[in-house]
């Protein structure tokens, strides 16, 4: 039996397209998948769910009154999340987790397996809630299998959960892959003169900004593409050069267009508390679109694609400006050896094995109830029904509609 799965993120739905996404789009082809994003706060609103379908994933915001304190916040979440589960009828779901932080609202529920998909170490960014190692010491404690992002942060879990595996990010190549097939430029790209240095992604702690601003300083021919959110940082503290554009978020559909007329790939990641455990999304995305990759040091990229010869490495504007040069020169690697590598990965890939991990957690379940129900260990009454939201919209209500992505 293929139970129910609801995952918990800390990264909204229609933000930038990732790891999440990749997942429990594919779990949803032989599942019914819930993606509950944060909550969604209204000056004045009532407490209500909104869920629409995305890539035949539910995905569901709740909507809570601004100004509450942090414990009528997560009863009112607890709430709200049992009297979903009741109007859907999901039983014992698998409960899939993003953010420790949902354990505050979510810990009563009951479920067939737990699982904790670390795909970064979120206590180490910008602004981090205090108690989130506590939290995520807990949800540790609870989980069945333990799900690592990248190389680093399984050296991490594996000391701390002893069923912990590293699936690394992997890449759609087919998606990429458009990149290489001569698309046209779009239309806020057009005018940018080349060689073009692209980065995608989100614009936050974890981006050098000298190190851009010194590259587009020293190589003023050069033009640093970015596309993506501003994040956590002031935009006031962003570089600004006539060669440093600054796109804005697109939609992963999209991003291909991007690539195809980019010259190098680049990840200008800072090294600090925020990027020790990362393992970049974007790299397997840039190797697939056909582009050469230079990257600061982060210790996954080094790893997986630096010691191969099939990204440069680079932490200093001096050191970047010349692995620059040398691939605009023609030193690159052959595409048939980055192929090859990306030919082993993929996310259908990735899914299916998580997948048999956890279904062998969950028959286990089924053949030893007893051994393997998660029960409540602080249940919240659910009394509670899901009221109107003050649009006038039913609070529960697939209408296509998505929430305000302030928060």
């Amino acid at each position: 039996m293929t139970r129910d799965l609801l995952c918990f993120s800390h990264l909204r739905w229609d933000f930038v397209y990732q790891r999440p996404n990749h997942l429990m789009a594919r779990a949803a082809r032989d599942r019914r998948v819930y993606f509950v994003d944060e909550p969604h706060f209204v000056l004045g609103g009532s407490p209500g769910i909104t869920a629409v379908d995305r890539e035949g994933v539910t995905v569901v915001t709740p909507q809570l009154a601004t100004g509450l304190d942090h414990a009528a916040r997560d009863r009112q979440l607890a709430n709200l999340m049992d009297a979903f589960v009741a109007t859907e009828s999901i039983q014992q779901p698998t409960l899939w987790y993003y953010t420790p932080m949902a354990l505050r609202w979510t810990r009563h529920l009951e479920s067939s397996a737990v699982v904790f998909d670390s795909m970064d170490y979120l206590p180490g960014f910008l602004g981090a809630p205090t108690e989130l190692p506590i939290l995520e010491g807990e949800l540790l404690q609870r989980a069945d299998v333990v799900f690592c992002g990248g190389a680093s942060l399984h050296e991490r879990m594996r000391r701390l959960h002893p069923a912990s595996h590293c699936f690394p990010s992997t890449v759609d190549v087919v998606h990429f892959r458009q990149a290489r097939a001569g698309l046209s430029d779009p239309e806020d790209q057009r005018g940018i003169a080349r060689p073009r240095l692209g980065y995608a992604g989100v614009i936050d702690e974890r981006i050098d900004l000298d190190l851009i601003d010194a590259v587009a300083r020293s190589c003023e021919d050069w033009q640093v593409v970015l596309v993506g959110p501003v994040a956590k940082i002031n935009p006031a503290d962003l570089p600004r050069r006539a060669n440093i554009h600054y796109l804005g978020l697109k939609s992963y559909r999209d991003l291909p267009t991007y690539f195809g007329s980019w010259d190098i790939g680049w990840m200008p990641f800072a090294r600090n508390a925020a990027t020790r455990y990362i393992s970049p999304t974007k790299t397997p995305e840039y190797l697939a679109a056909g582009l050469p990759v230079v990257s600061t040091s982060i210790h996954d990229v080094v790893a997986l694609y630096g010691r191969q010869g099939l990204a440069a490495i680079a932490d200093d504007a001096s050191g970047t400006t010349r692995m620059v040069n040398r691939i605009l020169s023609g030193h690159r690697p052959a595409q048939h050896e980055v192929d090859a590598l990306l030919a082993s990965r993929s996310w259908d890939r990735t899914w299916d094995a998580m997948a048999t991990l956890v279904d062998e957690i969950e028959r286990a379940v089924v053949a030893t109830p007893s051994a393997g129900k998660r029960l409540p260990t602080a249940m919240v009454p659910s009394r509670a029904r899901v009221r109107p939201a003050p649009s006038g919209s039913p609070s529960y209500a697939a209408s296509g509609m998505r929430p305000s992505e302030a928060s």
